[in-house]
């Protein structure tokens, strides 16, 4: 760690002057600021430093980049926003931009390239951060719509979460020892289970006002949604298990015709790293290290089309987007909607499962201080949540700050997923917070929520 780093994190984190007045709220936002860049690159190191040069430089999967490929990417990104553009500094290293640029290169051909080494990538980023470090003193957070609240800061922040996410599931893949560890989740504190009944109307979706939010998040906009329910828990372990045990995975009419050639193209028989014993026992791999499929968990590592075959099995459907987001942020107390299923607090170890604090997600139950004003819980946290939408703009769409963000995503084949996982850092999960992915993906931390069709009440 550099003196200037440190010097630069000392100077964030002081709260008042030596008359005792307090800050600015300039002073106040660079100070968040630094937070979740160190946060940030605190958890990409942890991601890298735990393997050895060769798992670094490996593809552990096609559908993955080398970690090491991951790593550079972040700083090149935070080089051409911070460093470049707000900062108007001279490049750190303009040679390796179309190298680095995820549009230029398939995540299955950049293992042939010529990357930088790991000492070079490291000391790459770490060049590149205390540049940021000295644009982020003279940023006056304020001005030009990059640079005001902080959003180009906020927006590399949560592209290197993304990455680090990513990464995680990279490990999740690699094949070898565990090197990565964490404390066991929570119990479950109080039975999550039922639903929710919704009754038909309208509340803002999106945001107009989060100075953090992501151009695919806004504007906020009105939507009616019909009245329906949906299910207070993400669905378990145990209840996927009742699934596959009475046929799920063979019986065709569960199943779109879409989603039914690729179960049987793949040979889909589970969630992706479970595994049965002779005697019907099913085991779990993650990152290493096997253990037996704990029931009440939800489910995860399963694909849009296992999660609506499971749905149609139940008798349900998946929630379309609109009704994830209203279930997860409409106060109906108050007509008002908020940032965050539980209110507009930070995400606490109270309130949900995120942040890789766990390798794994809470049982249901877990949570109970982060349910929503219906009473429906985890909707942050532990798993990615499929939903039956389309990724689609918002009425009122408009790119920023660049199109490669979600614009050239828009209306391809991709759906929504919800919610975030334990491997989702808070700064990149709210209750507006839209992914997407292919159906076909399954080593993304996805897992399944159900809901239903109502009369109106």
């Amino acid at each position: 760690m550099s003196s200037r780093r440190v010097t630069c994190r000392t100077t964030h984190h002081q709260t008042f002057d030596g008359q005792g007045a307090g800050v600015s709220e300039t002073e106040q936002l660079r100070s968040s600021v630094q937070k979740v860049l160190a946060r940030s690159r605190a958890r990409s190191e942890a991601l890298t430093e735990c393997v050895d040069e060769k798992d670094l430089t490996a593809q552990h999967s096609p559908l993955m980049s080398p970690l090491i490929w991951d790593l550079a990417h972040i700083g090149n990104q935070e080089e051409l926003w911070l460093v470049r553009d707000v900062g108007g500094r001279e490049p750190v290293r303009r040679d390796i931009d179309e190298l680095y640029d995820a549009f230029k290169h398939s995540r299955s051909s950049r293992p042939s390239l010529p990357l930088l080494s790991p000492d070079e990538a490291r000391a790459y980023v770490a060049t590149v951060r205390d540049k940021v470090w000295d644009v982020l003193d003279s940023s006056p957070l304020d001005g030009r719509r990059l640079e005001r609240n902080g959003f180009a800061f906020g927006m590399v922040a949560q592209h290197e979460q993304q990455h680090d996410e990513t990464m995680l599931a990279t490990h999740q893949l690699r094949v070898g020892p565990a090197v990565l560890t964490a404390p066991a989740p929570p119990s479950s504190q109080v039975p999550a289970s039922g639903e929710v009944v919704f009754t038909a109307g309208e509340f803002s979706m999106g945001t107009t006002l989060d100075p953090w939010a992501l151009d695919n998040e806004r504007p906020a906009h009105t939507v009616h949604v019909p009245a329906f329910a949906i299910d207070v828990a993400p669905v378990t372990n145990a209840q996927y298990i009742e699934f596959i045990d009475d046929g799920g995975y063979e019986r065709a009419g569960l199943w779109s015709e879409r989603g039914w050639e690729h179960r049987t193209t793949e040979g889909l028989r589970a969630p992706q790293f479970w595994d049965r014993d002779a005697d019907g026992s099913w085991w779990r791999r993650a990152f290493g290290r096997t253990s037996p499929v704990r029931p009440d968990q939800p489910v995860v590592h399963v694909c849009f089309f296992e999660a609506e075959a499971y749905a149609r099995w139940a008798g349900k459907r998946l929630p379309t987007e609109a009704e994830w987001e209203k279930a997860a942020r409409y106060d109906p107390a108050s007509g008002t909607v908020r940032k965050y299923p539980w209110g507009d607090s930070e995400p606490t170890e109270i309130h949900a499962n995120l942040g890789q604090r766990h390798l794994e997600p809470a049982d249901v139950g877990a949570y109970p201080g982060g349910a929503s004003a219906h009473g429906v819980q985890q909707l942050i946290g532990d798993v990615w949540e499929w939903t039956s939408s389309d990724f689609e703009p918002y009425p009122g769409f408009e790119p920023f700050p660049y199109a490669e963000y979600s614009e050239v995503f828009l209306r391809g084949d991709y759906k929504v997923l919800r919610g975030g996982s334990f491997g989702t850092d808070e700064v990149a999960c709210r209750g507006t917070f839209r992914n997407w992915d292919h159906p076909i993906r399954r080593q993304i931390f996805a897992g399944i929520r159900c809901a239903r069709d109502v009369v109106d009440v």
